[in-house]
């Protein structure tokens, strides 16, 4: 008796698990081929959104740490652009120059993985200390 099971997984340490599980109570009579690597719609977007928030978060503390540099307070923004988002990787194994079954899972994994970057551009307010000093007085 032969039978084909496929099982998609979000997690990668549980696949690893329930392949080692599987090997160790079934040893030789089962047969794991190679992971296939892959990226949902979903999981891009979310990639693209988390990218760019990370990017304007790093660009309001770099604008702080200036103000503060310089006796000043940041404050609200006025603009906030997203200039250019650029994404690499994430490649499908089914277009590798090589056979996935030739590559490691290291490589696989390498090859899988994906890369996005994304540029903004920010005004904000900038708000004088010396009016916090005043009304503490």
């Amino acid at each position: 008796v032969h039978s084909q099971v496929c099982i998609i997984f979000s997690d990668f340490g549980k696949m690893q698990n329930v392949c080692n599980l599987l090997t160790e109570k079934l040893g030789t009579s089962v047969t794991i081929s190679p992971p296939h690597f892959y990226h949902t719609p979903e999981a891009v977007d979310a990639l693209r959104r988390q990218v760019c928030v990370t990017a304007v978060g790093n660009t309001r503390r770099k604008a702080q740490e200036v103000c503060r540099l310089f006796g000043q307070a940041l404050g609200k923004p006025l603009l906030i652009r997203e200039e250019e988002t650029k994404e690499w990787g994430g490649h499908i194994d089914s277009h590798l120059p090589n056979s996935p079954d030739s590559l490691t899972l290291q490589e696989r994994i390498q090859n899988a993985t994906a890369y996005a970057s994304c540029r903004v551009f920010a005004v904000f307010e900038i708000k004088g200390k010396e009016n916090r000093r005043n009304k503490l007085l």
